[in-house]
């Protein structure tokens, strides 16, 4: 079993800021969600899993926090499609919190690599989606709203998302937006818009009972190096992302987190 490290003894503090940069340009090349990538880094600089899993949610809450600021000035942020999935989640957050303090180190390392190959077909599917909306009649967005959303699929979906954000560290982004276009038919630009609010306020539940359960578990200061360099890096991803080919995005995307799945296994195995 790992021990738990403090602070000081993983690293100092403010290298964490530039291992968010390196994160967020990732993140913005590759359209991977920050906690598929913040887990593993935390845990390849001593981090124990549980740490890792936790603190990923207080970097995590920093790029969503940016992205629904952005959407409310463009007056594209749902309020009420946010608070559907929202509830249903923070009522499932604590079942993932408690799995993941319950489960073996080894089994959550390699129940999170199981994640990242998952992730290779959710995010694909999710770029499929993208490309058919594209292609599709242009909707109306104000039919789009939440009296026309399907309640109960809505909260099904954030029942998921929130037993994932607890459990692995990650927003629930990974299953809300796909989700969301395939049950609810709603556009994909609005799935991440609504998404990007939810996760605000699922991914502070899930470390407020990190807290409660354990707190040195959650790794404050770090968290928040960590999210603020991602934001920075995101900034820089997003301008190169428009100079690759997409064939190269798509195989750096699904090398890199084959790499991190093997990557956990690995250490898993050596705990």
């Amino acid at each position: 079993m790992m021990t738990q490290v403090s602070v000081s003894s993983i690293f100092n503090v403010l290298h964490f800021f530039p291992i968010g940069i390196v994160v967020g340009i990732i993140s913005a090349l590759l359209g991977i969600g920050g906690g598929l990538l913040y887990v593993p880094a935390l845990s390849a600089i001593g981090a124990s899993p549980i740490q890792s899993v936790a603190t990923s949610l207080v970097a995590i809450t920093f790029g969503a926090i940016s992205g629904t600021i952005q959407n409310w000035q463009m007056n594209l942020l749902k309020i009420e499609a946010v608070l559907l999935l929202t509830f249903p989640a923070m009522l499932t957050t604590e079942i993932g919190v408690g799995i993941a303090n319950a489960l073996p180190s080894k089994w959550l390392l390699l129940s999170f690599a199981g994640l990242q190959i998952t992730a290779i077909w959710l995010i694909n599917l999710k770029t499929q989606l993208q490309q058919e909306n594209k292609k599709a009649v242009k909707i109306d967005l104000s039919q789009s709203n939440v009296n026309s959303t399907p309640i109960l699929k809505t909260q099904g979906i954030g029942l998921i998302a929130g037993v994932l954000s607890g459990l692995f560290g990650v927003g629930g982004g990974i299953v809300m937006v796909p989700l969301q276009v395939l049950l609810l038919k709603m556009p994909i630009k609005q799935a991440v818009q609504t998404s990007y609010g939810a996760i605000i306020l699922i991914s502070l539940w899930a470390v407020s009972h990190y807290v409660i359960a354990d707190s040195t578990n959650v790794l404050i200061i770090p968290g928040l190096m960590l999210g603020l360099g991602s934001l920075v890096g995101a900034n820089f991803g997003a301008r190169l992302l428009p100079k690759l080919s997409d064939h190269l995005v798509r195989f750096l995307f699904t090398y890199l987190l084959i790499f991190l799945a093997g990557y956990m296994s690995f250490k898993a195995f050596i705990l």
